[in-house]
Order: C-alpha cells, then structure tokens, then sequence
C-alpha cells in the first residue's frame, strides 16, 4: 500500500512521467473545449448544455479518451443528466500553475468545477502553507464568480514524514470546512490498490480504473446536478 501511494504521488508530478498528450505551455491559454478528444471549438459553441469543468494536474489530464472526465461524460449521459464535461487537466501541475489558470477555468462559466491539486506540490515538498494559499486563491476565485466547486484530495505515503503529511492532509477538510465545499478525500481510494486498473507505470489509472474514478466522482456530485435540465 505504501509503495503504491508513493508511485501515485510522484507520477503526478514528475515531468519524466507526463503522458504525450499533456498540453504545452501554449495550449494551456485555451483549453480544451471538451475532454473528448473528437469535439471541435465549434461545436461547442453550440452546445449549449451547462459545462462541468474537470480541473487538476496528471490524474485529471489522464491520456486521451481514457480520461476520467471522458467516462464521467459517458455516465452523465447514460443517466440522462445534460451537462458538457471540459477537461483542463495539465500533467505536472501544481498548485501554482493551477493558480495561473484559473481564469481559464472561469472563461468558461461553469456549471461546477472539479477542483483537483496538491499532489505534485507535495511530492516537491512544497510548504503545505504554500499548497493550501493557492488553493484557496483558487476557491475564492471561484466563488466570487459564483462558480460551484468541489474538492477533490490526495494523499501522501507515511515516508513524508507525520510532520509534513498531517497539515498536507488536514488542509482539505480545513477548506471544504471554511468555504462549505464538498469534499472528496482522496480520488483514487478505490482504484490505487488494483494493479489492473493501472497504467503500467504503476502511477496513473488506466481506462478501467478511471471508469472507476468516474463513477465514484459522479455518485459524489450527484446531489448537486440537475436531471434531464439543459437549465
């Protein structure tokens, strides 16, 4: 279990490990209009569906159509709600960068947003008061717009040290607590220990496994979403 926490959190952030279809740095000022790889810009602009946008570093960017947010899209479908998943997941990411993309994120005036960072900040051994500043920036951000977010967490293997890793984890409650969010844990409870839902690195989910985060992540917003309303 140890090992595999540690795979998981040093594939988020290792630039050695970014999937090839990580955007560039260009790419990152205009993101994606859907997580499915065969929506074009225009046909988005005439989707008119409210946007759920997927917003996080590697385990939200995932590889091209094995994506979480591309099963989560599959699902919402299935089950009649009429919402357009955007996935602006960046491998590598931090915190920071998530930080210098927020307006991305608000450009598109979301539905809902799926907050997912700190992973990659962590296995640099970023200062958790670091970490949790610029997700708080990007919360408040949010809400200040009017956006609804929810936080989905990660966590970190017992070789970081007690020191570091009990802020690093209570930092997500203490937010969804202060800003009334929902919070999601750590996204990859039910897949990390399943070395059939892996990517042969041992780090990232593969198709099957983000099937499983999609599922998990659409029983956990469900509350929030609205069935059958293009509203």
């Amino acid at each position: 279990m140890i090992g595999a926490l540690g795979l998981i959190l040093s594939g988020c952030g290792s630039d050695a490990q970014k999937e090839s279809s990580a955007p560039t740095e260009k790419q990152r000022v205009a993101p994606a209009g859907s997580s499915s790889a065969s929506t074009t810009p225009a046909a988005n602009l005439q989707d008119s569906r409210p946007v759920i946008v997927a917003f996080g570093d590697s385990l939200t960017a995932g590889v091209v159509q094995d994506t979480y947010p591309d099963y989560l899209q599959e699902l919402l479908d299935a089950d009649g709600y009429k919402y357009r998943v955007e996935n602006q997941g960046v491998s590598g990411d931090t915190t920071t960068d998530g930080l210098a993309r927020i307006d991305n994120v608000i450009a598109a005036h979301p539905a809902l947003v799926l907050l997912e960072f700190g992973g990659n900040d962590g296995l640099r051994g970023i200062p958790v008061n670091a970490t949790k500043d610029n997700l708080e920036q990007m919360i408040t951000r949010l809400q200040a717009a009017k956006i609804p977010t929810v936080l989905l967490g990660i966590t970190l293997p017992p070789n970081y040290g007690s020191d570091y890793i009990k802020p690093f984890t209570a930092m997500f409650p203490e937010l969804a607590k202060k800003y009334k969010l929902r919070l999601f844990p750590f996204l990859l409870v039910n897949v990390y220990q399943h070395a059939d839902m892996m990517q042969p690195d041992g780090i990232h989910p593969n198709g099957e496994g983000n099937k499983i985060v999609a599922r998990d992540v659409l029983k956990f917003i469900q509350p929030m979403l609205r069935t059958g309303s293009a509203h």
